[in-house]
């Protein structure tokens, strides 16, 4: 198959690069008959899959097992989708070129709700049976983790188990416990039954919902055989230091999202933004230690020649030693004329002596998330950020030389008004003014301030997760109005397309009645849909009517404290009654202190025993 694809079908594409498959230290091995063939399968393009760090983590930890060949698949562009169709051929593993349907496990990665539709073209383009319930003993299990696993129902057809929290903990467990199923000779079943007991796996199949027909709510959700857990408790890794990282990853030929080295210093979030799912789900927080830190970044330039380290987690500024690692690694690096970017600072963590210790090496962009036009709203939302955070901190990056400032925020909070919407244009100008009132010798010459706004969508496991989405007039609305009170040309505006944000809700806080209704779209030829160009709600809204399901009833409802969510049967570690106090607080505009400063009870403390957060 492969000079077959490589004569008569990558010609044909616009970028053949991203179907090959030879880069720098991809893993190619000789396999036999006792190989376990993994498709670790990314559900967007090449250029965006290859910049996701769990797939990096787990393609590496996956093949140093000598008996597991760990390959890479990505959702092919319209253009390759076209000529696999027209050729008649499966789509195939980067490495092996090997059909899909041939693996033993596809394990897709769930990163974001838009995502879905390419799931179900990905396996109908590999040949595999899209219903799980369809499959036969001889093709792959299809596995999904990830953070839109944390509600796995809208998927629950598709999917033969989901893996609820940190993969790389209890991926090698499931390889060993397919080791025994082979030996065996069993079913899918036997394999499925085997696997159904361990932390941090839920297998659809053997769960069961039923509703209420008159409201349409969650009546109950139970086991439908003996031996499983009522409740899926999320795995989770206790010391970073101890846990697998790759000394060397794929160094793609063409330029992906994020062409650099990203190393994950710590995981997990304290300051408890109540619209954030990350920062309630990767609870609790654990550091990997500065030796640690040093000693996989050096590994890791020296297999890629990358100039630039991005040091990532939720909000690297709260990493306890932050400023003694900075400065580690600037004085390390330095003389190399090795970049150090810092992507998610908060604003008040944004010291004088960070600033210019990174545009040392390479000026960049400033990218600040206030989330919020008004005080009143930050406090809602639990933020943790002043006015003042932000002003002091745009202008000590102008002072040294910044010129292109982004500020990020979110519209169609909970409890919001017109004025604080008005706020965000307010605070734009602001920011302008701090640049004017610098001498001119001393300020960029160019100025360039970005507002983004996105549309909020709620999310399970916040203190948001029972609050109803705006309308998609009301979202348009709101952007319309922003625009108008925007009125220096040195501030640009972009904002989310509502119709993408309000399926985003719908799917985000949907149960097993959506899988139909996904499957329909599908066949509507719906894929890519978080890429502006090709969604069409209009297709959506069609799948939805003739499926007989309301959209509105996921997206748009208040829900009930008491009612059942369909997220209910997984455990986070995160108490409800947290997370419902946390949403009585932010009716009452109360905040809740960071972590670090003061113990809220969320319940991580309870979740295994003996276990401490970081003091």
């Amino acid at each position: 198959m492969n000079n077959y694809i490589e004569k008569n079908i990558l010609p044909l594409v616009e970028k053949p690069i991203t179907y090959l498959g030879n880069e720098v230290n991809a893993v190619h091995k000789t396999p036999d008959a006792d190989t376990i063939r993994f498709a670790f399968a990314f559900p967007d393009t090449y250029e965006v899959g290859m910049s996701h760090l769990g797939m990096k983590i787990l393609y590496g930890l996956l093949n140093e097992q000598k008996d597991i060949w760990c390959e890479r698949v990505f959702a092919p562009w319209v253009d390759m989708e076209a000529q696999l169709r027209s050729h008649n051929l499966p789509l195939y593993g980067l490495e092996s070129m090997m059909p899909l349907n041939e693996y033993d496990f596809i394990g897709f990665t769930l990163q974001y709700e838009m995502s879905f539709t390419n799931i179900l073209n990905m396996l109908e383009l590999g040949h595999v049976s899209l219903l799980a319930k369809d499959r036969k003993d001889d093709e792959p299990f299809i596995i999904a983790g990830g953070p839109c696993a944390y509600n796995p129902e809208p998927l629950s057809d598709f999917v033969d188990f989901f893996v609820i929290g940190e993969a790389e903990e209890l991926i090698l467990e499931l390889m060993d416990m397919y080791r025994s199923f082979k030996k065996s000779n069993g079913t899918r079943a036997d394999y499925l039954k085997s696997i159904a007991g361990i932390q941090g796996v839920y297998v659809p199949c053997f769960y069961e919902t039923t509703y209420d027909q008159a409201t349409g709510l969650i009546k109950e959700f139970k086991p439908l055989i003996d031996g499983v857990p009522e409740k899926i408790k999320k795995q989770f890794i206790e010391d970073l230091d101890k846990a697998y990282y790759p000394d060397k990853i794929v160094m793609s030929y063409t330029e992906t999202v994020h062409d650099r080295i990203s190393f994950e210093i710590f995981r997990g979030c304290g300051r408890g933004c109540r619209f954030c799912q990350a920062g309630m789900i990767y609870r609790p927080t654990r550091e990997r230690s500065i030796p640690t830190i040093q000693e996989k970044i050096e590994a890791l330039i020296k297999a890629t020649g990358y100039d630039e380290i991005s040091l990532s987690s939720l909000s690297t500024g709260d990493y306890s030693e932050i400023q003694k690692l900075i400065d580690t690694l600037v004085k390390e690096y330095d003389g190399e004329k090795v970049g150090l970017s810092l992507p998610s600072l908060r604003i008040d963590s944004l010291s004088i002596d960070m600033l210019e210790q990174i545009q040392k090496v390479r000026k960049t962009g400033l990218t600040l998330a206030p989330e919020a036009g008004s005080q009143r709203m930050r406090d809602v939302i639990n933020k943790g950020v002043t006015e003042e955070n932000l002003l002091d901190t745009v202008r000590t990056a102008f002072e040294k030389g910044w010129g292109h400032v982004k500020l990020y925020f979110m519209i169609g909070l909970p409890g919001e008004a017109l004025e604080d919407i008005e706020g965000i244009a307010v605070l734009g100008q602001k920011t302008v003014d701090e640049y004017y009132k610098l001498d001119r010798d001393v300020r960029n010459k160019n100025l360039k301030v970005v507002l983004s706004a996105a549309s909020f969508v709620p999310k399970p496991f916040t203190p948001f997760q029972w609050m109803g989405q705006n309308t998609r007039q009301e979202f348009k609305d709101k952007q319309n109005h922003l625009k108008s009170k925007i009125k220096d040309r040195k501030i640009s505006y972009s904002w989310h397309d509502s119709g993408v944000s309000y399926m985003e809700a719908v799917f985000a806080r949907g149960d097993r009645r959506l899988g139909p209704v996904l499957l329909k779209a599908h066949e509507m030829g719906c894929r890519f849909d978080g890429w502006g160009e090709y969604f069409s709600l209009e297709k959506w809204m069609e799948a939805f009517a003739e499926v007989g399901v309301d959209p509105d009833f996921y997206a748009l409802r208040n829900r009930e404290y008491d009612e059942i969510l369909p997220w209910d049967f997984i455990d986070i570690g995160v108490k409800k009654d947290y997370l419902i106090a946390e949403n009585n607080k932010s009716r009452e505009v109360i905040t809740t202190p960071f972590c670090r400063e003061h113990c809220s009870n969320c319940g991580i403390m309870e979740f295994k025993e003996g276990w401490k957060c970081n003091d």
